[in-house]
């Protein structure tokens, strides 16, 4: 059993490594291929073999599957889903003229961000940037100053007496980050301090000009513990790297060894902000895989049908502060173990069979588990998961680590939850066949 310590300080190196989707998805590809994994080209013809290791990426997602020796592929794949990417700003294409003094430049706000957490906090950049090298060819990078650069300062009370009554924030006027007062004083010097960056990173390539990028402020404070014994965590973008973390070291613990099962890791960008791209969850790109690995229909169709989805992405614990916002009859507590979420609308795909097939899994890993259900009079949040197994045809089941200030700028989770859900994710990939779940039993009844 890894002792929890040694796990957080994995994920906590994870988390440092990972300011952007387009990183996440970096740190897992080149662990995988560390580890044996071969890289695909959407663009080029596969050649598969079982048993193999294989992944592919595309524009901060990766699937990665392990056809296992002794299985088949119509054994269907067990399936670890998460989502790469978390509540952000993202820059906008121009920095601001000079006001009054300063050069700032504007963003948008990316997913469901908990704003006023951004304010008054040493923020960097990081992300991806396309320029032209001495060749005339467009270079896609990632980039990340690993510094404080940026700063949303708030207006002082003395000027808002309101302040602390009133929440609205407007991101057009009031979250443009500070960027410089003297080093940037034009267009030109900011995309020179990005060609700069570029070739600190990348030095054997000559770059001539920036041509986009897709940047993000991010905190650069890496996570923490906190409270008397060290039983919290604190630390940014927890939402949802925590759960490829998981997903990661789950899929490294079983890429070598015979007669294993045939798994895979569906890890998609774009989540935060409803999955309509050609990266996320509503594209075709899991599908596309899938169809590439079982080319015969019939076979593809088995493969499907016994194939399973944990869809991994934190849950809302039950806040001190707040217990009326959650159901009463269902307390979600840190520290206590994975969270099974469960809507009627589905909005998690989770049903019947498949929490009963993921408590029989935490039960034979000596793991405790707990129940989510929003108020039935409140909205809903939702995962990968329903998109996932809708759009593939799985079943499944979504799962969490229990989370405090969720979409905040640093989440918070218990020091034991990470361990605990990969304890369970790691025996739903170890197990020799899964637990069956048959349809309907007969019920006697008679129609006429």
């Amino acid at each position: 059993m890894i002792e929890p310590q040694h796990f957080n300080d994995s994920l906590f190196s994870f988390i440092r490594q990972s300011p952007t989707a387009f990183h996440a998805a970096a740190i897992v590809r080149d662990a995988l291929l560390a580890h044996g994994f071969e890289l695909l080209d959407e663009g080029e013809s596969w050649e598969l073999k079982q048993p193999g290791a294989y992944l592919v990426i595309r524009n901060g997602s990766l699937i990665a599957f392990r056809c296992g020796e002794g299985s088949k592929l119509s054994d269907g794949f067990r399936i670890i889903g998460a989502h790469t990417d978390s509540p952000s700003l993202q820059l906008k294409p121009r920095i601001k003229a000079k006001n009054k003094g300063y050069f700032q430049i504007g963003v948008e706000k990316y997913g469901g961000a908990l704003l006023h957490t951004w304010f008054d906090r040493e923020l960097s950049l990081a992300g991806s940037v396309a320029a032209f090298d001495n060749q005339g060819a467009i270079k896609t990078c990632l980039l990340d100053f690993k510094k404080p650069l940026l700063y949303i300062p708030s207006l002082a009370i003395h000027l808002n007496r309101e302040a602390n009554e009133e929440l609205k924030i407007n991101v057009q006027n009031e979250m443009v980050p500070v960027l410089a007062q003297n080093r940037i004083k034009s267009e030109e010097q900011w995309q020179e301090l990005l060609i700069e960056k570029l070739k600190e990173h990348y030095p054997e390539t000559d770059f001539q000009s920036v041509i986009g990028f897709d940047l993000f402020c991010y905190d650069p404070s890496g996570p923490a513990y906190f409270g008397v014994a060290d039983e919290f965590i604190s630390a940014p973008r927890l939402d949802n790297l925590l759960s490829c973390f998981i997903g990661l070291q789950t899929m490294l613990d079983h890429a070598e060894g015979s007669c294993q099962p045939n798994t895979m890791l569906i890890f998609t960008n774009h989540e935060e902000i409803g999955s309509t791209s050609s990266s996320g969850a509503l594209g075709n790109f899991a599908d596309m895989v899938l169809s590439r690995i079982c080319a015969d229909p019939d076979t593809a169709g088995r493969c499907r049908h016994h194939s399973f989805l944990l869809s991994l992405d934190n849950a809302h614990a039950t806040h001190p502060n707040f217990s009326e916002k959650s159901d009463p009859d269902h307390q979600v507590e840190l520290n206590r173990g994975p969270v099974i979420k469960i809507n009627s609308s589905q909005r998690y795909c989770t049903n019947a069979q498949s929490a009963a097939l993921f408590r029989v899994i935490c039960s034979e890993a000596g793991v405790e588990h707990q129940n989510f259900v929003m108020r039935s009079d409140m909205a809903c949040g939702s995962t990968i998961g329903p998109l996932a197994t809708a759009g593939l045809g799985l079943t499944g089941v979504d799962v969490g680590a229990p989370t405090w200030a969720m979409h905040a700028i640093r989440d918070v989770t218990g020091t034991l939850d990470p361990e605990l859900l990969y304890r369970s994710a790691n025996h739903f990939f170890k197990r020799d066949k899964l637990p069956s779940m048959d349809m309907y039993m007969s019920t006697g009844a008679t129609l006429w």
